[in-house]
Formats: C-alpha cells, structure tokens, sequence
C-alpha cells in the first residue's frame, strides 16, 4: 500500500478559455521539485475549493464573492457574438448590441456577463445548461451567442465563426486566492503572473542547490608583477 505523499504541490484552478500554460512553463523552469496541477472549474467552484482549500489559487472570471478571498484582477477579454458562418452580422468587422435586435440570444446556465442595462436580442424558450451546448444550437441555427472571446475561440467549429461587440461591456479575468498570511509559493506564483522575473521575485530559491561535482573556479594568482622603474630603460648611442 502506497503511503500519501507529503511532497509540496501548488494546485492552481482555472475557468474555461482562460490559457495558464505559459505560467505553467515559467513554474516548472522555477519550482522544479513542486508540481504545478491545474484543475479545469467553473468560478463558482473555483471559489468554494479556494475557501476549503482544496485550490491553492484559480484563475477565475468576475465577478466573484470576495468574501475570504484576495483578488488582482489580470485582463478584461473582449465579448463577442458567435454566429453561424455567412451570418448578416459577419458583413462587417465588428457587430454592435443593437445589431442582434431582432434575434434569439441564447443565455447558458454558466453564463458570467454582467449586463449594466437589458440583455441583447430576445431572450430563448430556454437556457441551455452549458456554454458546449448553446454553441450546438447556434450551429443548428435556433439562436445566436454572446461569450468571452476566448470561449469563442475554445469552442471554435468550421460552420460558426465570431464578432467582437463594441458596445458590450468586457469579461474580467482575475487570480483569486485565501485572504490569509501568503505562502512562500503563492508569493512565486503571484510574481509568475504579474512578470516579475527571477532576480525580482520576492521569494528564496530555497529549491536551487548547487550542481554537483562543479569545479571551483580558479583562484587568481596573488604575485604582481613589480612596476618597471622610471628611467631604467637603456638606451643604445
């Protein structure tokens, strides 16, 4: 029987659309001896796993219960309206709110827009339970969808193609983590996704240990030379 293991591991949460790839390639080349596990949720989870602290961080979309929580928000994405391909709204190069009047715009379950006045277009029969599903229907033509860019992109299909909204407000994407004292790995992971580089990163190496069997580098030596007297230079007449 295999004993747990107490070996340190940073589990970090992320929504769908959102890339951590590229953070997860600088930890790897800082924290070698710590595994990076990414866990795919929803916000709402995301939230409730950071609270019990089954995450360690996630990177989630706003807005969020802040309550126990810290929260820096990271980038707003673009919202856009996917349509199926030769759609009226794809004749130009981006779409307005008043452009999807007259359309069903489908709102799934896990939908995390937040509209400041009504929602475009008309509303569907029904909500879809997920994002994957209301991009089906839009493929079968019952309706349109309005999403994050980035979930435009994951759900990509040759039939359905996308249009940024100029006038619909942004999706904020945030790093969400315990309202406590940092750990010295949230502290790394903090300086990972704000750029700090590893000279300005505000915690140790304490995981770098020197190569083995590295030679010493040479000692200097210590004689100098004596400096050549004024005038003792001879000279031939």
């Amino acid at each position: 029987m295999t004993e747990p293991s107490d070996a340190p591991v940073f589990r970090l949460g992320y929504v769908p659309g959102v890339t951590p790839g590229k953070w997860a390639r600088i930890w790897a080349e800082r924290r070698p001896h710590v595994p990076l596990e990414l866990v795919t949720v929803t916000t709402d989870e995301a939230v409730e796993l950071i609270r019990t602290g089954a995450l360690d961080a996630a990177v989630v979309r706003l807005p969020i219960d802040r309550t126990g929580l810290h929260a820096i928000p990271l980038y707003t994405e673009t919202t856009v309206a996917v349509v199926p391909t030769g759609h009226v709204v794809t004749a130009a190069e981006e779409a307005t709110v008043a452009d999807l009047a007259d359309e069903i715009v489908l709102r799934p379950e896990d939908d995390t827009l937040v509209w400041p006045g009504d929602r475009p277009g008309r509303p569907a029969a029904a909500a879809p339970a997920t994002t994957a599903e209301a991009i089906k229907l839009v493929a079968a033509g019952v309706g349109v969808l309005v999403v994050p860019q980035s979930l435009a992109r994951l759900h990509h299909r040759r039939d359905l193609t996308y249009r940024p909204l100029a006038d619909a407000p942004g999706s904020g994407v945030a790093l969400a983590w315990p309202d406590a004292e940092n750990t010295e790995l949230m502290e790394e992971f903090i300086g990972i996704v704000r750029g700090r580089t590893v000279n300005s990163s505000r915690t140790p190496r304490r995981d770098e240990t020197p190569a083995p069997d590295k030679p010493a580098p040479p000692k200097k030596n210590g004689a100098r030379r004596p400096p050549a007297r004024r005038g003792s230079r001879n000279t031939r007449r």
